[in-house]
């Protein structure tokens, strides 16, 4: 089973990926901030990471950084979730090593495609 790690400082959304992972057949588990899901990555490394961008502790970008950094901290797949859309942000998120990025709010259809396009899901038969 693939594991997926779900970082943001709101706990509604970090409920509602858990929903949408879980019917995928994830094994969730969540972090509040930056520095919390650093400690779950060095106990555990996901197979992916859906990360915020405005966090207390660590911003997503300075986690990210640092993931990448890690023992096996290029093998997760990162999907940077944030309200911010503007070119620049995207850039950011992108040169400190997310593979993918989505906009808040998000629906499932959204986050599955972005997650097939990553490689940690297959796409659905039509």
């Amino acid at each position: 089973m693939k594991t997926f790690l779900v970082v943001d400082d709101s706990s509604v959304v970090r409920k509602v990926a858990r929903r949408m992972l879980e019917e995928w057949a994830f094994e969730v588990d969540e972090a509040e901030n930056g520095a919390v899901a650093l400690v779950r990555c060095r106990q555990q490394m996901p197979d992916g990471i859906l990360l915020d961008w405005n966090m207390p502790e660590l911003t997503g970008v300075e986690f990210l950084e640092q993931l990448r950094n890690e023992a096996g901290g290029t093998a997760p797949r990162v999907v940077f979730c944030s309200t911010n859309n503007d070119a620049s942000h995207i850039a950011s998120a992108l040169s400190a090593g997310a593979d993918e990025y989505i906009m808040k709010p998000f629906d499932a259809d959204i986050l599955r495609e972005k997650l097939v396009e990553v490689g940690l899901l297959e796409e659905e038969p039509t």
